[in-house]
């Protein structure tokens, strides 16, 4: 299935596409380009998010070899074990 769609573009870059493109060819070229476009995207959109999930992973690592913030994790532990006993 096609859809009409408007656009508008500069005058050069219409210019261009008349010049290299053959008459009747140039929506199969811009759908083409646009393609093309949406694919690198959402492979950029791929690749940050695996970069992020990386830093997560390495971020948790750290934390979890905190011996500082594990004595803290487990002091506010057990103050909320005791609290929930004084209830």
């Amino acid at each position: 299935m096609t859809r009409t769609l408007s656009i508008a573009i500069k005058e050069n870059t219409y210019q261009h596409l008349k010049q290299k493109i053959k008459p009747g060819k140039i929506s199969s070229f811009v759908n083409q380009a646009v393609e093309k476009k949406l694919k690198d995207l959402a492979r950029t959109e791929k690749l940050k998010k695996e970069q992020l999930r990386k830093k997560l992973i390495v971020a948790y690592q750290r934390q979890a070899k905190n011996k500082k913030l594990q004595k803290e994790l487990r002091a506010l532990e057990a103050a909320q074990f005791e609290d929930l006993r004084n209830e």
